[in-house]
C-alpha cells in the first residue's frame, strides 16, 4: 500500500476558536455568555449542595440532634435543590434561542461567501470540500457551530467543580491527590492520540458523504425521476447507493475499532484511580477513626473529583474535536479570493459611458485540465458594436463569454475595460455592467416578477412588463392565474407554476433587460425556442440593445445576421472574424456551415446530417 498523502493541519486551534466563538456571542448576543456563565453556577452549586446533604444529615444523627432540626435541615436543602433544578432547567430552556441565532450568523457568513466567492473557486475542489465541511458544521443543533457552547458551558462547570472539589480532599495524602490526576491526564492524551484518528480522516468522510448527498440530490429531483421512469434507472441507483453504503460502513468500522480501544484504555486508567482513593479512604476509617458523616463526605468528594478532572479533560478533547470543525468554518469564511473585490477600484456605471471591451494574447486553462480552452486570443469588442460570437459546440464559447464578464479570469494575457485591466477594478462593480444570459441559470420559488426584477420590494412593475414583452413572453404572463403575481415552480407554492424549457429562457432574457446593464451578453439565449420564437427574438435585437455594447453567443449562424460584426471560434481559437456578408464572400469554415445549417432548414435537414459529418471528415 502506498503512503497516505499528508493531512492538512487546521488553521486556528482550540484556544483561538473559543476566542473566535466568544467575539461573536458579545457582537451579536450577549445572552449567550450570560446565560451559559449562570448554567454553569448553578451546576456547580447543585453538586455541592448534593454532595454536603447526606454527610451532613447523617452528622446531625450522629451528634443526637433534635428531629425539628433534622427535618428542617432536609427541607432547607431539599428546597435549594428544587429551586436550583428549575432555575438551571430554565436557564438550559431559553439557552437555544441565542446558540440558534449564532450558528444562523455563522451560516449566513457562508451563505454570503458561498454567493460572493470569486467564480474560480468553484472550480477548486479544496473549496468545494471546505463548504460542505463548513454547512455539515452548521447544519443542526448537535453540530459544532452550536454544540461548542455545552462544551464551554461544560467546561467552565468542571473548572469551578474541580477548585471547590480540591479544597475538600485537600486533607488528602498528596500522593493520592497526585495519583488521581496522574491518571487522568494520561487518559486524556492516550484519548486524544487514538481519537485524532477521526479528525485526520476527515477528508476521507466528507468525500464519502459528497458523494452520498450528489446521489440522494438526482434521486430525489424531479428531472431525475424522469430518468428513472423512462430508461428504468431503480436497479441501477440501488446498486451504487448499496455499494456507497458498504464503503461508509467500512469507513465507520475503521473508526469504531479505534474508539473500542480508547474505551478499554480509559476503563483501566478509571479503576486504577478509583481503587486507590477508596482503599485510603478505607484506610482512614479503620486505623485513623474517620467518623460515618466524614466517609461519605470524602467518599462523594474523591468521586465527585475525578469526575471533575475526567470533566475537564473529556470536554477539552471535545473542544479539540469541535475546533477542527470550526476552524473549517472560519478558512471557508476567510478563503483567499482570487479577484479583488472591495479593496479593488471603484468603477461607477455611468448610463452615458460606452464600454470597450479588450482581449490581449489571452489564454485559460481550467484547474486540471491538460490543454487550453481559449489560446493565445486577440479580440476587440468595440464601444456599442453589436458582436456575434459563433462555432460548434465546444469551440470555447462559453468560456470566452465567462472570461468577457469576469467570472473566470485569463491563465495567460489579459482582458482590458476601455483600456483598464480588469483586475485591478473591484469585481462585483464589473459584474454590474453587464446584463447576461447564461446556459446555466437559476429561477427562484418567487413571484414572476420577483424573477424578472431579482428582488422582493420597490420593483418597477411596468418596467417589469416592458421587459417581458421584449422577451416576448407578456402574453404568456396576462394567460396566467395572478399575472405577474403568479409564483414559478411547485416546491414551494402548491399554486405555482412550472415555464417550459422556452419560456424559461424568455424570463432569463427579461431578467437580464430589466437590470439594464450597459453591456448585454447573452450565451446561447434562444437554443430552447422554436424558430418562430428565435425569429421573434432576432428582430427585438435592435430595440434591445439600443445605446449597449452587445455580445450574441451561438451555434445557430442564423443569429449572426443582425449583428455589426461576426467572430467564429474554433478549437479556442479565432480562425474567421468579419461581418455575415463578408464571410460569407470568403468562402470558408463559416460560409460552409451556414450553408448546411440553411439547407437544414430550407429542406428538413435528414439528408444534409450526413452530408455535414463527411465534410467535417474531410
Amino acid at each position: 500500500m502506498g503512503k497516505e498523502p499528508e493531512k492538512k493541519k487546521p488553521k486556528y486551534n482550540s484556544w483561538q476558536n473559543t476566542k473566535y466563538m466568544v467575539g461573536l456571542a458579545w457582537k451579536n448576543c450577549k445572552s449567550v455568555l450570560v446565560i451559559a456563565g449562570l448554567i454553569a453556577l448553578t451546576g456547580v452549586a447543585l453538586t455541592t449542595v448534593q454532595l454536603l446533604i447526606a454527610p451532613l444529615i447523617l452528622k446531625q444523627i450522629e451528634l443526637h440532634e433534635s428531629i425539628t432540626k433534622l427535618l428542617l435541615t432536609i427541607a432547607i436543602f431539599t428546597a435549594l435543590l428544587i429551586l436550583m433544578t428549575a432555575f438551571k432547567r430554565y436557564l438550559q430552556s431559553n439557552a437555544l434561542y441565542g446558540r440558534v441565532e449564532i450558528r444562523m450568523h455563522i451560516l449566513k457568513l457562508i451563505n454570503i461567501k458561498r454567493g460572493s466567492t470569486s467564480y474560480e473557486n468553484l472550480f477548486t475542489k479544496d473549496f468545494r470540500n471546505g463548504l460542505n465541511k463548513a454547512l455539515e458544521a452548521t447544519s443542526m443543533n448537535s453540530r459544532p457551530t452550536e454544540a461548542v457552547w455545552n462544551t464551554l458551558t461544560e467546561l467552565v462547570t468542571n473548572i469551578i467543580g474541580f477548585i471547590i472539589y480540591l479544597l475538600i480532599v485537600s486533607r488528602f495524602d498528596i500522593r493520592v491527590i497526585l495519583l488521581v490526576l496522574f491518571t487522568t491526564v494520561t487518559g486524556f492524551f492516550i484519548n486524544k492520540k487514538i481519537d485524532n484518528w477521526d479528525y485526520l480522516h476527515k477528508d476521507e468522510k466528507a468525500e464519502h458523504q459528497r458523494k452520498m448527498n450528489y446521489l440522494h440530490g438526482v434521486m430525489l429531483s424531479r428531472k431525475g425521476a424522469k430518468d428513472v421512469r423512462i430508461f428504468g434507472l431503480d436497479e441501477w441507483f440501488y446498486d451504487i447507493r448499496g455499494s456507497l453504503d458498504r464503503t461508509l460502513n467500512a469507513f465507520y468500522y475503521r473508526r469504531e475499532k479505534n474508539y473500542f480501544l480508547t474505551n478499554v484504555v480509559d476503563m483501566v486508567l478509571t479503576i486504577t484511580r478509583n481503587g486507590v482513593a477508596y482503599a485510603y479512604l478505607i484506610y482512614n476509617v479503620l486505623e485513623k477513626g474517620m467518623s460515618a458523616s466524614e466517609f461519605l463526605l470524602y467518599f462523594g468528594a474523591i468521586s465527585g473529583f475525578t469526575a471533575w478532572v475526567s470533566g475537564i479533560l473529556g470536554q477539552l478533547l471535545e473542544l479539540h474535536k469541535q475546533s477542527g470543525d470550526l476552524s473549517f468554518v472560519r478558512e471557508l469564511i476567510e478563503w483567499e479570493e482570487p479577484f479583488r473585490f472591495e479593496d479593488g477600484k471603484k468603477l461607477i456605471d455611468d448610463k452615458n459611458t460606452l464600454y470597450e471591451i479588450k482581449l490581449e494574447n489571452v489564454s485559460y486553462r481550467y484547474p486540471g485540465a491538460e490543454n487550453d480552452t481559449i489560446t493565445d486570443m486577440n479580440m476587440t469588442l468595440k464601444a456599442g458594436e453589436k458582436l456575434a460570437i459563433v462555432g460548434q459546440n465546444g469551440a470555447g464559447k462559453t468560456t470566452l463569454v465567462k472570461l468577457i464578464t469576469g467570472l473566470l479570469d485569463p491563465t495567460k494575457g489579459k482582458v482590458l475595460l476601455n483600456g483598464v485591466d480588469i483586475r485591478v477594478y473591484n469585481r462585483a462593480d464589473y459584474y454590474g455592467l453587464f446584463s447576461s444570459v447564461f446556459q446555466e441559470f437559476s429561477v427562484l420559488e418567487a413571484s414572476l416578477k420577483e424573477n424578472v426584477s431579482q428582488c422582493a420590494e420597490d420593483i418597477d412593475e411596468d418596467k417589469v412588463i416592458r421587459c417581458l414583452e421584449q422577451a416576448g413572453l407578456l402574453e404568456k404572463a396576462k394567460q396566467l392565474p395572478q399575472g405577474i403575481e403568479t409564483k414559478i415552480g411547485r416546491a414551494v407554492f402548491s399554486d405555482g407554476v412550472e415555464l417550459s424549457g422556452g419560456q424559461t429562457q424568455r424570463l432569463m432574457l427579461a431578467r437580464a433587460l430589466y437590470k439594464d446593464g450597459p453591456i448585454l451578453a447573452l450565451d446561447e439565449p434562444t437554443a430552447a425556442l422554436d424558430p418562430i420564437a428565435e425569429n421573434d427574438i432576432y428582430m427585438k435585437y435592435d430595440e434591445m440593445t439600443s445605446g449597449k455594447t452587445s455580445l450574441f453567443i451561438s451555434h445557430r449562424l442564423a443569429s449572426t445576421r443582425f449583428c455589426d460584426r461576426i467572430v467564429f471560434l474554433k478549437d479556442g481559437k479565432i480562425i474567421e472574424d468579419g461581418t455575415h456578408q463578408e464571410l460569407l464572400e470568403k468562402g470558408g469554415e463559416y460560409a460552409n456551415l451556414f450553408e448546411v445549417q440553411s439547407k437544414y432548414y430550407r429542406e428538413g435537414g435528414a439528408a444534409y446530417e450526413d452530408e455535414y459529418e463527411n465534410e467535417k471528415a474531410i
